[in-house]
């Protein structure tokens, strides 16, 4: 499906979209606590799964590697360095055909698209990563002026992505040049590779074990299958979201979001610059502020 877009129905209202967006991936940056999602959440989710302690115990043999790649994966999808896969909602409802009688085509050939990207980037770096070990900052316990180099590897590849993510936004509604303007199945592929790039800057500790459990076997082939898993499990949620969406509401909810270009653009726009901003606000502002560089106020509960 094509979305094209009129010169008439280009939203009126962009500065207050693009506003909107900015503030409320400020305002989900300042609220966000990472002591929730990362443990409280994440972690139970992965104790409860596995049926044991997924931080204390140790990864034995291949298949549990992989079990326990994609279990890591589903257990941090609300984690702040995976939470703005939520934008790729609006791009795959535009791809699905949204405005079509739901089918089993209309479901899968965004899913797989998103797959797609995802699965080049992250099985791509499952295997380099391997190969290059603990000469990868994320894999290396080594640090620079007070602050692990994995965690400075974090900031600067979610700075880029959250600058992609906020410049696809601002190209939907208009602001920029939109390359995917006639294109909406690789804007979905595009997505799934920023979804991908997330696991090279991810410092969730589960991941961590996971990576070093894959550099330590020296396998490339297992680090890509390892990847490719725990980048699969991180879109689990957003595809059964995505699933009933398209069934559940039978079309219902993607045809009113897709009928009209300038809500469809206002919306998904809004949501891609939201979550920009707070990848660059949290990883690049506030992560650097806990270790001493700059300033960014904190919530009573994350002190």
């Amino acid at each position: 499906m094509t979305l094209t877009v009129p010169e008439t129905a280009t939203p009126v209202r962009r500065g207050r979209t693009v506003a909107i967006g900015a503030a409320a991936g400020v305002l989900l940056a300042f609220l966000w606590s990472s002591k929730l999602v990362d443990q409280v959440i994440g972690e139970r989710v992965a104790d409860a799964i596995l049926g044991r302690d997924a931080d204390a115990s140790a990864i034995a043999g291949t298949f549990g590697g992989l079990l326990f790649a994609f279990v890591s994966g589903f257990a941090g999808t609300f984690t702040a360095c995976n939470i703005a896969m939520a934008a790729s909602i609006g791009p795959m409802s535009v791809a699905g055909g949204a405005g079509e009688r739901p089918s089993a085509r209309a479901f899968l050939r965004p899913v797989g698209l998103l797959a797609l990207g995802m699965v080049a980037v992250s099985a791509t770096y499952g295997f380099v990563g391997v190969l290059l070990g603990d000469r990868l900052p994320q894999l290396s316990g080594a640090t620079a002026g007070g602050m692990p180099v994995r965690v400075i590897q974090s900031a600067v590849v979610f700075g880029v992505i959250g600058l992609a993510l906020a410049y696809l936004g601002l190209a939907m509604l208009g602001v920029l040049p939109d390359p995917f303007a006639t294109r909406p199945a690789w804007r979905v592929v595009a997505l799934g590779a920023l979804i991908g790039g997330f696991l090279v800057g991810r410092p969730y500790p589960l991941f961590n074990k996971l990576f070093h459990w894959a550099a330590d076997t020296g396998n490339p082939f297992y680090g890509a299958g390892a990847l490719a898993l725990q980048s699969l499990g991180n879109v689990v949620i957003v595809t059964v979201v995505f699933a009933l969406l398209m069934a559940g509401t039978r079309g219902r909810f993607l045809h009113w979001l897709t009928a009209d270009p300038r809500r469809t653009m206002a919306l998904a726009g809004a949501l891609l610059i939201a979550l920009g901003v707070f990848d660059v606000v949290y990883w690049d502002l506030r992560v650097p502020a806990h270790f001493g560089y700059g300033w960014f106020p904190a919530a009573p509960y994350n002190m």
